[in-house]
């Protein structure tokens, strides 16, 4: 149903009022439902990571080194670490700042590192692809904090049962692999059935930590002092070195802080502001202020806080509420890497993978199988090598960390370059978030002896496949446009020669217009006659999520229109289908593709054999690298949505 813009909306003030007067309170109750529904939304799949965190940080924080005693000084300054933390990083930095920051309305690293190479391609190709890499670098991160997520926030929920009984302690293992394998299981039926639960279920999550952490506060309200920032400076001042390594601990509080960035495509910057100022962050400060209250009370509880602050009649509803909660966590970060892997399939750095619509609305509910069981091989074998959460909590922030600091670089790029901001105020962002982040990474690397290691290593051979493949991609795409020739050359050759034509339409993609498709000189050298109508199709992704179609698509007749060949050039954002088919459907109706039956078409493909040789450009244990990788990706004619019966694949050996 179109909308009207607000000067075309019919009055309120024609007519008797009493009949004006209704139809604007229904109007303004539609609006506010409408808000509320989106709140709720982001509540369930935004704030699932974060809102977890109580689980396992303070927990990690106490039990990290036995340097850190639960007196009030200690306690208190750990509390006020926390606080600020989560105040600084997440409500200034991500909530107002790095919100303003949207590609078209996506977030997220690879969308910022989008946006950033994109306002510096005017300057400088060189310095655009290094922030595209660096992009890379974050999302290689990100896949690091998508294993480790599943892992720790299911263990941690899970073994609230020890705490019920010792006795459950040999189940945790079990129980968490059965909740992960199912988790995974149904990825490919999407989320779009079970995503209304997840809001409801979220706010009684985050009403439980209020609660729990205000009646311990009620009891001891002494703990609110730990609000000051002073209790964390004087914690370290007096103690560096166990303050130092706190920090490692403290930064598990703000873990799914990207993730307020990431999905604000799904529910836009507002609804996550209010989600968070209203709900999350209240919740979240009362349920720390009450554990620290409970350190101190009792401090054999520092063992594991967020249990104990329950009733004992309450721990098993919130063993059984948390691992929901933490199952609703998990899914967010592993839709996260299905969208982090179309993007960077997009912007070049993945191989064609098999991606599927989970629904028909929204265009980011998608199911990517490869990378979902790749997840869950990780995720299992995480969960069984390091046998608990306070195990894993030592893997954990590595990635995280990098991410954040990725980030405010790429955050400062676009401020200075798009929004102009001045010199002293870049400085003063970078000084501050940038200082903080940095303490945190460092912080976090002395742990990569006792398991930060993984997280690296994850990221490291991730980096090296998207870089692998980008640059293999730049080297076939050279070499075969050299095999190509001349796309006008080959035209000429064919008016010249009289190659005799055949009824129908034959559709070629192809990379661009300037040189030939390989299919089509296959097929004219072999078959020795044209189609009546030729059609090249050349689809490119632009650094923008989304592309109206009416600025997507450009017509040539190639310098002859009555020759019945044309090029079709079809623009995609990132996040936009690349639907072929649908380009032929949609370029029907202009004068150069008349008589064009879409229904009555076949598509051509070229599939490229890769030959690894000696020559520069890559080393030969890339080059293999990339041959492995382009052979197990997607096939061309599944990527372009081409119809299995109408394609003909034809094949041409290029050497990388």
């Amino acid at each position: 149903m179109a909308e009207l813009a607000d000067d075309e909306q019919p009055s309120l003030n024609q007519g008797p009022a009493k009949s004006g007067e209704p139809t604007s309170r229904t109007a303004s109750a539609g609006r506010r439902t409408a808000r509320l529904g989106l709140t709720l939304g982001a509540l369930g799949v935004v704030y699932g990571d974060i809102g977890t965190s109580p689980l396992y940080a303070l927990k990690t924080v106490f039990t990290l080194d036995r340097g850190l005693v639960p007196t009030a000084p200690d306690v208190f300054g750990v509390i006020s670490l926390v606080f600020w933390s989560i105040i600084l990083i997440v409500s200034v930095k991500y909530v107002i700042f790095v919100l303003r920051a949207d590609n078209e309305g996506e977030g997220g690293v690879m969308a910022l590192a989008a946006l950033a190479g994109r306002v510096l391609l005017k300057g400088s190709e060189r310095r655009a692809a290094t922030v595209l890499a660096l992009g890379a670098l974050g999302a290689a991160l990100f896949y690091g904090d998508s294993v480790i997520t599943p892992a720790i926030s299911v263990l941690s929920a899970v073994e609230g049962l020890e705490v019920i009984s010792p006795a459950w302690a040999v189940v945790v293992l079990p129980v968490s692999a059965v909740i992960l394998t199912l988790l995974f299981a149904i990825q490919r039926w999407g989320t779009g059935r079970v995503g209304a639960v997840f809001g409801p279920i979220m706010l009684l999550w985050f009403a439980s930590l209020g609660v729990a952490g205000a009646a311990e506060v009620i009891r001891h309200p002494g703990v609110l002092a730990a609000l000051s920032p002073s209790y964390a400076v004087l914690f370290f001042v007096e103690h560096p070195v166990i303050a130092f390594i706190a920090m490692g601990a403290v930064v598990l509080a703000i873990t799914g802080a990207e993730a307020l960035y990431a999905d604000m495509g799904h529910f836009g910057r507002a609804p996550i502001r209010r989600a968070w100022f209203a709900i999350v962050f209240p919740a979240l400060t009362l349920n720390y202020l009450g554990q620290g209250a409970l350190i101190l009370r009792a401090p054999a509880g520092r063992e594991n806080p967020f249990f104990l602050l329950l009733p004992d009649w309450a721990q098993l509803p919130m063993v059984v509420l948390a691992t929901v909660a933490t199952v609703i966590a998990s899914q967010s970060v592993i839709s996260g890497a299905f969208s982090v892997s179309r993007e960077a399939m997009r912007l070049g750095f993945l191989p064609r993978l098999r991606i599927r619509q989970t629904s028909s609305h929204q265009y980011g509910q998608i199911y990517a199988p490869g990378v979902n069981w790749g997840l869950f091989a990780a995720v299992l074998l995480v969960v069984f090598a390091f046998g608990s959460s306070t195990n894993l909590a030592a893997a954990y922030g590595v990635a995280v960390t990098g991410t954040f600091l990725i980030t405010t670089t790429l955050f400062l790029v676009v401020a200075r370059v798009q929004w102009h901001w001045p010199f002293w105020r870049l400085v003063l962002f970078g000084v501050v978030f940038g200082s903080l982040e940095l303490t945190f990474f460092t912080a976090n690397l002395a742990k990569v002896t006792h398991g930060g290691w993984l997280t690296l290593l994850i990221a490291i051979v991730l980096f090296t496949l998207l870089l692998t493949w980008r640059r293999g991609a730049q080297l076939v795409t050279a070499r075969r446009i050299e095999r190509e020739g001349p796309l006008r050359d080959f035209i000429d050759t064919l008016h010249a020669a009289n190659i005799p034509r055949v009824p129908g339409t034959a559709v070629f993609p192809h990379p661009n217009k300037e040189t030939t498709p390989l299919a089509l000189r296959a097929n004219v050298a072999h078959n020795h006659v044209r189609h009546e109508k030729i059609v090249i199709v050349t689809g490119s992704t632009a650094n923008v999520p989304h592309i109206p179609w009416d600025q997507r698509l450009t017509i040539d007749d190639l310098g002859d229109p009555d020759d019945g060949i044309i090029h079709i050039s079809a623009v995609f954002g990132f996040q936009d289908p690349t639907d072929f088919p649908e380009v032929l459907r949609r370029s029907a109706t202009h004068p150069l593709a008349e008589g064009i039956d879409c229904e009555q078409v076949s598509y051509f493909v070229s599939r490229i054999t890769l030959r690894c040789t000696r020559s520069p450009g890559m080393a030969t244990w890339r080059k293999r690298l990339f041959i492995g990788l382009a052979h197990n990706a997607a096939s061309h004619a599944e990527f372009l949505h081409l119809p299995e019966e109408l394609t003909i694949v034809l094949s041409a050996e290029v050497p990388v």
